[in-house]
């Protein structure tokens, strides 16, 4: 099991390198985090929603993601609230008080059954904690940390992220605060995130396990240019692009504070000639050849959020002015439209807000999620293109006059596009992992541009290709027949 001393430590990637390993190495694996928060998540193969993280992990071990990997995701909605995903299906909209108090045996049922049904069928599991275990509030009610740990009777690597500073500390910190048989139970530390010369971090080493007596087991050199999917917004910045030059495509991504399914954007980072911005304000978006409108755990607050910066007229106006190409994602394609609609007030009180006006539909939040994955026909620029990807939303659309569908899905219209085709919206998410469409759609910026245009280039390859390259840099970096033989050595206590 990999616990950090804090959020965005890099659990989630060190969890995800040792999920390649293990597979490659012949063991069948699987990841496994009981409680995920996070508005990134992954549609199963039959339909349901788990972290993003876990789904990614599954794919480096190279087997299908299923519920059990992540029996309870918690997705933030609003202030004070979040829907409880449990076992790949929405199970109520909670406070955090009540989920701490109301929910706590139920979950731990869930999560005990789902890491038996793990450690039955699969030869090794990968566990990844949450936050801090030393958070010593919460610590007699927690779902995700040590209580995990002796459920699976799994020994512990801790993580310490040494690029915010302060990594001995918040190790030694972290160790000192933990119960007597959870210390017992940490097998050795990660740094990670490491920049600079190493043998300027000896000395720290050394007095680290002299006084502790926790072995280093690694000190893992940050990897640039690492394309895995982020589990949530923490991270979100290092994944912004700064390609330069006038060639560059200027792509602006609508950072509002609920936004959610990010990796949708990640095609465009890989793309060398791609600057990719985050805006959270109309001074900050310029005229980009791109505006990207993500995905939203609560569409309605951050549509009012946007009018509210200003940024929503600016993008009417530059799409008035023939100025910019606009595509919308599930939240950001409902934003799109005529109006949304909540009668059940399923995101706030408001009954209905009106949208951008730049598509011909209308939306309708309803208590039901659609959570599937998909695959259809798109039309665009007088091609057609075979695009698959996945769905997770309350809302329905429907047309109004003038619709034109983006997407022949499933045998029904889906999406919308706007009659001169330079705003698109749809559901569908990974639509930018479309290789064929992601290269046409950027071509034609390109033609426009007078820049070179480029051939396909698949992003699958690629993903699989950044799997076996983190595999191999936390192999060189960390002991891992070490950890090999604690395990044993653990198991057998």
């Amino acid at each position: 099991m990999f616990q950090g001393t804090h959020s965005d430590a890099g659990k989630s990637v060190i969890a995800t390198a040792f999920c390649r390993m293990f597979a490659q190495d012949g063991w069948k694996t699987a990841p496994f985090k009981s409680q995920n928060m996070s508005l990134n998540s992954y549609v199963t193969p039959d339909g349901k929603e788990i972290g993003r993280a876990q789904g990614i992990q599954a794919e480096a071990a190279g087997v299908a993601a299923r519920v059990e990997m992540n029996p309870i995701l918690i997705k933030p909605s609003r202030d004070h609230e979040s829907q409880i995903v449990v076992l790949g299906k929405p199970y109520a909209n909670m406070q955090a008080f009540a989920y701490r108090n109301e929910f706590f045996d139920q979950g731990l049922a869930v999560i005990r059954q789902s890491l038996e049904t793990l450690m039955n069928e699969y030869d090794r599991l990968v566990i990844e904690g949450a936050g801090s275990p030393a958070e010593v509030n919460l610590n007699d009610r927690e779902l995700v940390n040590m209580r995990i740990a002796r459920l699976a009777n799994a020994p512990v690597v801790l993580i310490g992220d040494i690029e915010r500073g302060g990594v001995f500390a918040s190790l030694v910190g972290t160790l000192s605060l933990l119960e007597p048989e959870d210390r017992k139970r940490v097998i050795g530390v990660i740094i990670n995130k490491f920049r600079g010369d190493v043998s300027l971090l000896k000395p720290g080493l050394d007095w680290f396990e002299q006084h502790t007596g926790v072995p280093v087991l690694g000190v893992v050199p940050y990897l640039p240019d690492l394309t895995i999917d982020a589990e949530d917004s923490l991270s979100l910045e290092r994944f912004a692009s700064s390609v330069g030059g006038e060639e560059a495509i200027d792509i602006a991504v609508i950072r509002y504070p609920k936004i959610a399914n990010f990796t949708d954007i990640d095609p465009l980072l890989a793309e060398p000639d791609c600057r990719v911005r985050l805006v959270t304000h109309a001074g900050e978006l310029g005229e980009p050849d791109v505006i990207v409108l993500p995905g939203s755990k609560n569409t309605i607050e951050d549509l009012i959020y946007m009018k509210k910066r200003g940024l929503a007229s600016r993008i009417v106006s530059l799409v008035n002015e023939g100025k910019v190409r606009v595509v919308g994602l599930c939240g950001g394609y409902q934003m799109l439209g005529a109006v949304i609609r909540d009668p059940y007030g399923v995101e706030t009180p408001l009954l209905e807000v009106k949208g951008l006006g730049l598509l011909p539909m209308e939306t309708t939040l309803e208590r039901t999620k659609i959570t599937i994955r998909s695959e259809g026909v798109l039309t665009w620029g007088g091609e057609r293109f075979a695009v698959q990807g996945y769905e997770i939303h309350m809302g329905r659309s429907a047309p109004l006059s003038g619709y034109a569908p983006l997407i022949e899905a499933d045998g029904r219209h889906e999406g919308a596009k706007h009659s001169d085709e330079r705003v698109l919206g749809t559901y569908m998410h990974d639509l930018f992992h479309n290789d064929a469409f992601r290269t046409a759609f950027l071509n034609a910026i390109r033609r426009e541009k007078g820049a070179p245009l480029h051939g396909a280039v698949s992003f699958h390859t690629r993903k699989e290709a950044m799997f076996d390259r983190l595999a191999a840099h936390v192999r060189e970096h960390v002991d891992v027949g070490r950890i090999e033989q604690m395990m044993r050595q653990f198991q057998r206590l």
